[in-house]
């Protein structure tokens, strides 16, 4: 479940009508989505169904062929980055060390000093990541290093936090700790998040509600709620397990499909 509005400081994301394609290629097909402030909303379908092109359109890295995306609302006070990104590949800079990673975000807006130092040790107190301050990323295993690339993300206090599989390259115990760190960040201070996964145990670990696309060219089949609280909702849960198998019986023949066009490619 989502809090009010009321209580949350993010903005709320309109998709209308989102059609894209590369040189004649149809990769989604008129989709549209409502994200109310401070909801996550997992985004899964076949391999190739354009759910990261999808995640680059929300984000205006790219434009839609047609179609447009709307952002709604004020960003939270202190935002700097209405909008970041939290990528698969961690994208930290080897030379720099943890804080310098985060800090590197600031420096960009002109914050530096005891006024970036005050910012910084905020978030790396609230990722856990206080003790590897002078760390460098090569020091670091693939989850620490996810973390600091959370925390750089949190850093600029976004509106929209947009994550990209940012688990997919991680073991699984690794995962089950950063998707409780994600659920501990979010029920501390809510942000609307819009989070790709191929994973269906974290789309139903962190996702508000769930958008299933269907193959190519990315077509909405069902969007389905996830009515238990973040905080309720442990790996093991009877109910969440239900929901796997629901969201597998939803995409398992378009997966076969999407898989075997896929390798005649």
């Amino acid at each position: 479940m989502c809090p009010p509005l009321s209580a949350v400081s993010a903005m709320e994301l309109t998709l209308d009508k989102i059609t894209h394609r590369y040189d004649g290629l149809s990769v989604l097909k008129d989709i549209s989505l409502h994200i109310p402030a401070g909801e996550i909303l997992c985004i899964i379908g076949p391999s190739g169904c354009g759910k990261s092109t999808l995640l680059r359109l929300i984000g205006g890295l790219e434009r839609p062929s047609a179609g447009q995306v709307l952002q709604l609302g004020t960003p939270p006070k202190g935002c700097l980055n209405p909008l970041t990104y939290v990528f698969q590949d961690f994208a930290l800079l080897p030379w720099r060390t943890v804080e310098g990673n985060i800090s590197l975000v600031l420096e960009d807006h002109g914050i530096r000093g005891a006024v970036a130092d005050r910012i910084i040790t905020d978030v790396l107190a609230r990722t856990k990541l206080s003790d590897f301050r002078p760390a460098l990323p090569r020091q670091l295993s693939g989850g620490m290093k996810q973390r600091v690339a959370i925390a750089r993300a949190l850093v600029v206090k976004p509106a929209v936090m947009l994550l990209d599989e940012p688990l997919s390259a991680l073991d699984a115990q690794t995962r089950e700790l950063l998707m409780e760190d994600l659920i501990t960040l979010w029920s501390r201070q809510p942000f609307t998040g819009v989070y790709v996964t191929h994973n269906l145990s974290e789309a139903v670990r962190l996702g508000h509600r769930i958008a299933v696309l269907s193959r190519r060219p990315g077509q909405l089949r069902e969007v389905i709620d996830i009515d238990i609280p973040l905080t309720e909702r442990h790996a093991g849960d009877p109910r969440l397990e239900a929901m796997q198998v629901r969201l597998w019986d939803l995409m398992k023949q378009e997966a076969m499909a999407a898989d075997q066009e896929l390798l005649h490619v």
